[in-house]
């Protein structure tokens, strides 16, 4: 019970405010989606939905690399390529 109210506290990293349909979201996975033995666990995920790039996703190792990785995502939203 302490880690589904632990998850549920830091589920959201960071999440943009709906621009033209397009919304980026990063949040705290809860689970290591890593799928590798021995590897880094990963985390977090951003994800685009909506406009050109609807399902973009990327997965990363540490909140550090989420939060950097929601904006470049924000950029890429916005027809930046980056």
């Amino acid at each position: 019970m302490a880690w589904g109210r632990w998850c549920d506290e830091h589920y959201l990293v960071a999440a943009s405010q709906p621009t033209r349909g397009v919304t980026v979201s990063t949040v705290f996975l809860g689970l290591d989606h890593s799928f590798v033995p021995g590897s880094a666990p990963v985390l977090w995920e951003t994800m685009i939905f909506g406009g050109d790039d609807d399902g973009y996703q990327e997965r990363y190792t540490s909140r550090a690399a989420a939060v950097a990785g929601h904006t470049r995502a924000e950029a890429i939203a916005r027809g930046e390529r980056v």
